[in-house]
């Protein structure tokens, strides 16, 4: 402009989940302003569970999100187990960990091949990149996503908002039978994976990195899927019930999302990249070998390089979910007696985007009276604002339209989930 003042205007971010805008504000050689704007409406789940018996929890969090249902099924029944005083047993655990892996699958698949993809190859999505020269991808990502909405389906009797789990366990174990079939399905998704690793070797990835704290769960034994605990490359080892010492949330005038960050310290980074960096260690060796082969090191600070991680994921899942498959045996009954009773408890598993953290307060007779949800992509909310910040100010060059183009897809680096962040509102009342 004129006056030496660049703006590049996003009023409707694609190929991301739900409904967001970015504004970038330039003046000459300096960033002035980034604001991610989130402005889908607040939906109140939170309030929607107060006065609801403790059991409904996992259904209605489930609808926060069609994607990452089992994420919020997860979460809400670790924290109600927390609160309750239960224990389930092991086969609990794995059957969980088994449905969780699905929906890894599903959710990875349709963000790195149907969301992601076509930032690197030139498409305005991925209809028009199948449609072109690059019918491979959409394919085997179509054939990744199906593969892990069975397992959904199979364990959890749907794909979207599953309704076998349950507080205490499942309403069902699912017997040897009905697992079997899921086999050769995950045999050919594993292959298709291992092509897919290989593949995102061949993009071309732009010379960008972050550099923030970066948080994900760990369990020193396994990587972390459903259970462990909160970890940092900065120190930080800490139990669910400890959540609420170390981070704090602040609304934001230009989002209807609040703004995480760790107390004393800032912003901070959870998802993929996150797990990778903390937990690279932990995955197979044939997995570390495929993601080595693509050129990744034992850590990455290049969130452009996401899709590669999100396929390294997706192959452990593959890998994960035969595993479980092959060593499952059905238990009775499904679910462990609870005798309800108030009490507070926290509880978190690692959503495809990330630690999905719930607490719950309840009264005596189990009814909730108190949530608290946070959701991935609100925590990342204010590193994704920073990132561009730094994003920007390196490609000035860039015109306009290429710089918009480019902005989208940092923002697509970290597979923001809207809807899931828009749920909070506080209400203050001031009468004279």
């Amino acid at each position: 402009m004129a006056d030496g003042t660049r703006r590049i205007e996003i009023g409707a971010l694609a190929r991301v989940e739900g409904e967001g805008a970015l504004h970038v504000r330039v003046e000459g050689d300096r960033v002035e302003d980034v604001r991610l704007e989130i402005y889908e409406p607040p939906r109140f789940f939170e309030a929607l569970l107060q006065g609801r018996p403790y059991g409904d929890a996992p259904d209605i969090t489930s609808r926060i999100c069609g994607i990452c249902p089992i994420a919020y099924q997860v979460s809400a029944i670790a924290a109600m187990e927390d609160a309750l005083g239960v224990e389930v047993p092991e086969e609990v655990r794995l059957l969980r960990r088994l449905i969780y892996c699905g929906e890894w699958l599903e959710s990875h698949a349709l963000h790195a091949f149907m969301l992601h993809a076509p930032d690197f190859l030139g498409y305005e999505g991925a209809i028009e990149m199948a449609r072109a020269e690059h019918p491979e991808p959409v394919e085997r990502g179509l054939r990744i996503k199906r593969a892990g909405n069975e397992i959904l389906s199979v364990i959890g009797g749907r794909a979207v908002h599953p309704v076998n789990l349950r507080v205490g366990g499942f309403y069902r174990a699912p017997s040897r039978a009905e697992l079997a079939p899921l086999r050769e399905i995950l045999d050919r998704a594993r292959a298709d994976l291992a092509e897919a690793v290989a593949w995102t070797a061949t993009l071309d990835f732009p010379d960008h990195e972050i550099h923030c704290e970066m948080v994900s769960l760990h369990t020193g034994r396994e990587y972390p899927i459903e259970t462990g605990r909160l970890v940092s490359d900065a120190g930080m080892d800490i139990g669910p019930r400890e959540f609420p010492e170390h981070f704090e949330e602040e609304q934001i005038e230009h989002s209807t999302a609040l703004h995480a960050r760790i107390r004393g310290r800032g912003n901070y980074m959870v998802g993929p990249l996150a797990r990778y960096n903390l937990n690279s260690e932990l995955l197979p060796a044939d997995v570390r070998a495929a993601a080595s082969g693509a050129g990744l090191a034992a850590t990455c600070h290049n969130p452009f390089r996401s899709i590669t991680v999100r396929c390294v994921e997706m192959l452990f899942a593959a890998d994960e979910a035969i595993r479980l498959i092959d060593e499952y045996e059905p238990f009775t009954p499904p679910a462990v007696e609870i005798e309800p009773r108030a009490g507070t408890g926290s509880g978190w598993s690692e959503a495809p985007r990330g630690v999905c953290w719930h607490r719950y307060t309840l009264a005596a007779d189990g009814t909730i009276e108190r949530a608290t949800i946070v959701p991935p992509t609100s925590q990342n909310q204010a590193s994704i604002e920073r990132d561009l910040t730094s994003f920007v100010a390196a490609n000035l060059a860039l015109d306009d339209e290429r710089l918009r183009l480019r902005c989208e897809q940092a923002v697509r680096n970290y597979d923001p989930c809207i809807s899931c962040s828009t749920h909070f509102l506080r209400l203050e009342i001031e009468r004279g």
